[in-house]
């Protein structure tokens, strides 16, 4: 397989009419607005899978398992719009600047991703074009059509990584603004809940919130939750009630302090 795209298949892409971006609940009337980055493993055919093992196309170094379910039922929950990127982070990692190393990843854990290797800025702008600037523009524009919007995004983590068990269950990270976060560790119970675990901003996992609510002045939050804990319906709806329980006395906090 080849390991790089021609002029000729990066500019296809950019003229492909695939959605990979997916808003639900737009009209919700919660100001919340929900965001999943790494809501699919789909890798487009043309990228003939970048060379990755079917294994690690189904892992958690492809997507967050679990992920999309939880904040769908969170959506519900909370009547809030929700915006998911339909394509693997392999293929372009949305919670990344574009000028990242891991933007388009080359290796993975354990996995290497051959496909991404010795890109082209052809192709890497293609892909910017194609997955990146749709995703946080439409993202921006739900956000603007909101009063006093708050974004919250949501991930998943996997429970050993590089061999090493991870302890934690669900990460409340946070950059610069930790209002929300705060508000949400003080509420939280019943779960091994701990403050930018088991990544935080140094990981550079925190671009969404950055690029749309740091410089804002919108309150924010990103929410990690151990994969093994929304591994059934079940357990995503669970989850789902509790992270929005969370939120929902969380904001009564933080709005009593402001008022």
């Amino acid at each position: 397989m080849a390991t790089t795209l021609s002029a000729r298949v990066a500019q296809k892409l950019l003229q492909n009419d695939l959605k990979f971006v997916e808003v639900l609940r737009h009209d919700g009337r919660s100001p919340i607005v929900l965001v999943c980055e790494h809501a699919s493993r789909y890798i487009p055919a043309t990228f003939e899978g970048l060379g990755v093992s079917p294994a690690g196309r189904s892992s958690h170094v492809a997507w967050d398992p679990g992920a999309i379910a939880v904040a769908q039922a969170m959506s519900l929950v909370l009547d809030a719009a929700l915006v998911s990127s339909l394509v693997s982070r392999l293929v372009y990692d949305c919670n990344r600047p574009p000028d990242a190393i891991d933007t388009m990843p080359t290796h993975s854990e354990a996995y290497a991703v051959p496909g991404n290797c010795d890109l082209t800025e052809v192709e890497k702008r293609a892909r910017l074009a194609r997955y990146y600037v749709p995703f946080h523009d439409r993202l921006a524009s739900v956000i603007a059509s909101r009063i006093d919007p708050i974004i919250v995004t949501i991930h998943s983590f996997t429970p050993i990584y590089n061999g090493k068990v991870r302890d934690v269950e669900i990460g409340i990270l946070h950059d610069r603004d930790s209002r929300l976060a705060d508000a949400m560790l003080h509420v939280s119970d019943r779960h091994d809940v701990r403050r930018n675990a088991p990544y935080g901003p140094k990981d550079g996992v925190t671009h969404t919130l950055k690029e749309h609510a740091i410089t804002h002045g919108h309150l924010n939050v990103m929410i990690e939750i151990r994969n093994d804990l929304i591994a059934d319906e079940a357990s995503q709806m669970a989850m789902a009630q509790t992270l929005a329980g969370w939120i929902e006395q969380a904001l009564k906090t933080v709005r009593a302090k402001i008022c």
